[in-house]
């Protein structure tokens, strides 16, 4: 009973966290109103969300220092490293080159990479349930898509490849917290890596950018907050969490309804359109993570 009830917990903070990280799509949209670049718009998101992380890293303590050994530190810089800085340059590099409804197909295969990678590097097995699970949220991921994609556009295959390796340094990412979050905690191990990818972004800004990041209209910043906190801190921790009690694999396929929030979101908020075919791509997707869930409660 106590194991259903953690998962249940589990389940709810992922979807939570996934719903909330889709919030950042919005936003982003929003922001590019105002003509903004997104090296600046990412700079934002990181800067404003550290002071956060630093101060929950200073006064959290880790759950089982006795076991945490000098390597894990590095790991976690390397995690840091791969997951929220590289994933993101990757995914605003490859954005330049495809439409954004074919960058979220290609982003969305990331749940397959966790299973393989956690396959390869920590022997766990690919459950059949998680395999159907998998095909029926990848349906309706692209069934919502399809209307948006195009496949004329010039450097296409380059696109594709950066967002592929958005897409497996995510993943990479997922597979070492789901290693590393018993021996730090939710909260420290979350707080370093995020501390990790805020650094990385801001010294990309020092040393290759430099451009000014005063002169932007005030509901720049506003939005920059509101990304800082409720799609990124949030959701960070939320996350994590999440895969502390159900594993990185079921948390990466509840990730599946990323793309489907993010249709919704901008729906409400954007006022953008909603076609039937977008309507029936959802709803497979929610099956499919119902499909999940319901089999992580069972095992």
């Amino acid at each position: 009973m106590q194991k259903s009830k953690q998962v249940s917990i589990g389940i709810i903070l992922a979807i939570i966290g996934v719903v909330l990280f889709s919030a950042k799509a919005v936003m982003v949209k929003m922001a590019y109103k105002y003509q903004i670049s997104s090296e600046h718009l990412l700079l934002f998101r990181m800067s404003f969300s550290l002071p956060i992380y630093l101060a929950i890293a200073v006064f959290s303590k880790t759950n089982n220092p006795e076991k945490i050994k000098k390597s894990d530190y590095m790991w976690i810089l390397f995690f840091g490293f791969v997951g929220y800085y590289l994933a993101s340059y990757f995914d605003f590099l490859g954005l330049q080159y495809i439409k954004a409804g074919l960058e979220r197909i290609i982003l969305f295969i990331y749940p397959t990479l966790v299973l393989v990678i956690s396959r390869i590097f920590l022997k766990k097995k690919i459950s059949k349930k998680q395999l159907v699970a998998i095909g029926i949220t990848y349906i309706g991921v692209i069934i919502t898509f399809w209307q948006e994609l195009q496949l004329d556009t010039p450097n296409i295959h380059l696109g594709i490849f950066l967002i592929f390796l958005s897409a497996l340094t995510y993943a990479t990412y997922l597979v070492g917290s789901g290693w590393l979050i018993p021996k730090f905690g939710v909260v420290v191990f979350t707080s370093y890596a995020m501390i990790v990818s805020s650094f990385c972004i801001i010294t990309q800004y020092l040393l290759f950018d430099r451009g000014d990041v005063t002169s932007y209209p005030g509901e720049v910043y506003v939005l920059g907050i509101f990304m800082a906190f409720f799609a990124t801190v949030v959701p960070s921790y939320l996350i994590s969490a999440a895969i502390s009690r159900l594993g990185a694999s079921n948390v990466a396929i509840i990730g599946s309804l990323g793309p489907v929030s993010t249709i919704l979101l901008a729906f409400f908020i954007l006022d953008e359109n909603l076609s039937i075919l977008q309507i029936l791509g959802a709803t497979i997707v929610i099956f499919g993570i119902y499909f999940t869930t319901k089999k992580a409660k069972s095992s």
